[in-house]
C-alpha cells in the first residue's frame, strides 16, 4: 500500500487492522512473560505496547492532561498549552496513571488467560480515530486535517462489521462504540474539533476502558 504524498491520509482507513497488529505483539509478549509469573507478563505485554506505538497515544494523553489542567476551561488557553512541546506534571501524572491502570488491568487479564481478548483491544480503539475524524471538525491544520476528507462512511460501516463478529469471542469488546462516542461528545463539547493529541488520548483511554471492560467480562463469564 503506498501511502506517500496525496495519499497518506488515506492510511489512516487501516488503523483498526494496524491495531489488530499491534494486539497480536502484546497478547505473544504477555504470553511469553506470564511463563515467568503474569506481572511479568503484564510487564512484558506493557512495554511491547509502548515501543511498537512508539509511546505516541502516551504523548497526546499527556499534551491534553496538560491542556486541561492550565486552561481553566478557556478554550484559546487551552489549544495554546497542547502545543506546547514541554510536559508539564499534569501530563506526567496522566502518563504514569495510565500506565499504572494498563499494568494492572493487563495482569488481571493474563490471570484469565485471555489471550484472544488482549489482541482485540487495540484493534477496536483504533475505531475511533475513524470515527472522530468522520464527526468533528479538526481543530488546525495538523495530521487531523489531512485525515478529515479521507475517511469514508463505508470504511466505519466496514469496521464496525469486524467488531461485530468479534463479539463472538469477547463479547464485551461492544462497549467500544459507547466509550468512542463518549470521547467523541467530550471533544465537541469541549474543543468543538479534533487534533492529533487528541486521537492519541483518546485511542489510550478507549485501550484503558476496554481492558476494564473485559476484564470484568472474564470474572462474569
Amino acid at each position: 500500500m503506498d501511502v506517500k504524498g496525496d495519499n497518506f491520509p488515506h492510511a489512516m482507513r487501516w488503523f483498526p487492522a494496524v491495531g489488530l497488529v499491534i494486539g497480536l505483539i502484546l497478547s505473544g509478549a504477555a504470553f511469553t512473560g506470564s511463563l515467568i509469573d503474569p506481572w511479568t507478563g503484564a510487564l512484558a505485554a506493557l512495554v511491547a505496547w509502548v515501543l511498537v506505538t512508539g509511546a505516541l497515544h502516551l504523548d497526546g494523553l499527556s499534551d491534553l492532561a496538560d491542556a486541561s489542567g492550565a486552561a481553566h476551561k478557556d478554550r484559546e488557553r487551552f489549544l495554546a498549552v497542547m502545543a506546547d512541546p514541554h510536559v508539564g506534571s499534569f501530563g506526567v501524572v496522566a502518563i504514569g496513571l495510565q500506565l499504572i491502570a494498563k499494568i494492572i488491568l493487563l495482569h488481571g487479564l493474563i490471570e484469565a488467560q485471555a489471550w484472544a481478548v488482549l489482541a482485540l483491544i487495540p484493534f477496536a480503539a483504533r475505531i475511533g480515530p475513524l470515527a472522530w475524524t468522520r464527526w468533528l471538525e479538526p481543530l488546525h491544520s495538523g495530521l487531523a486535517a489531512r485525515f478529515a476528507k479521507a475517511i469514508r462512511l463505508q470504511d466505519i460501516i466496514g469496521w464496525a462489521a469486524v467488531l461485530s463478529a468479534s463479539a463472538l469471542i469477547a463479547p464485551f469488546i461492544l462497549i467500544a462504540p459507547i466509550l468512542i462516542a463518549l470521547w467523541g461528545l467530550w471533544l465537541h463539547r469541549a474543543l468543538g474539533g479534533v487534533s492529533g493529541d487528541c486521537h492519541g488520548a483518546g485511542i489510550e483511554l478507549v485501550e484503558t476502558g476496554l481492558l476494564a471492560a473485559l476484564l470484568i467480562g472474564t470474572r462474569l463469564l
